[in-house]
């Protein structure tokens, strides 16, 4: 049995779709249910419901053998694992944003970021040799800068519309996000024989 690891909501569906073209039994992913934990009829793969930042940590650990999150969510959890391949839906940008006068005003010292992407922001700035203070949020990352919190925010952006809305701008674009297929690295030795024709007929549908 292989274990998969997946977000509710949409980017389990769309795994499902993609499943289903393979010739997995995922319906059941469908399904309108409080249940955390879904098996297949023929009992081949048993699907595991997560919060989306805690797909690695399952992953890493073992207890799903693959497991589906976005780019940006990998970035952040930097776990020790496998991945394996671009499902490439669920494409957005990971940007630094804020009011357009900040456009020159990027590498000024001690920019104040505010953002809930806090490892990853570290890793950026000191690979620039930028020194910033970076303050971590969870939630309306778009009001730290409009009550003066926050320089800039560094957050995930997919249509813009909020940030326009605001006042805000995209100032640079730093990573090209989109959800990946990633493996146990334990997982991919003893349970090859499961997971690489998954993947080799995976990549046949993805994107189409």
């Amino acid at each position: 049995m292989l274990n998969v690891a997946l977000a509710k909501g949409r980017l389990a569906d769309s795994c499902a779709d993609i499943f289903i073209k393979c010739g997995i039994r995922a319906e059941i992913l469908k399904e309108e249910t409080r249940k955390l934990v879904l098996e297949t009829p023929d009992g081949k793969f048993r699907f595991f419901f997560v919060k989306p930042t805690d797909v690695p940590t399952y992953v890493e650990y073992g207890i799903a053998d693959i497991g589906v999150a976005g780019k940006d969510t990998l970035l952040e959890a930097g776990a020790d694992l496998y991945e394996m391949m671009d499902l490439r839906f669920e494409k957005c940008k990971l940007c630094l944003a804020g009011f357009p006068e900040m456009k020159g005003e990027l590498d000024k010292p001690r920019l104040r970021v505010a953002t809930k992407y806090v490892n990853t922001a570290k890793k950026l700035f000191f690979s620039r040799g930028e020194d910033v203070e970076i303050i971590p949020l969870h939630g309306s990352i778009e009001l730290a800068p409009l009550t003066g919190l926050s320089d800039v925010i560094f957050d995930i952006v997919q249509s813009g519309g909020t940030l326009r809305a605001n006042g805000l701008v995209v100032l640079e674009e730093v990573f090209d996000i989109s959800a990946r297929l990633v493996a146990n690295k334990v997982s991919l030795k003893t349970k090859a024989a499961e997971i690489l024709p998954l993947i080799t007929e995976m990549k046949k549908y993805v994107g189409a």
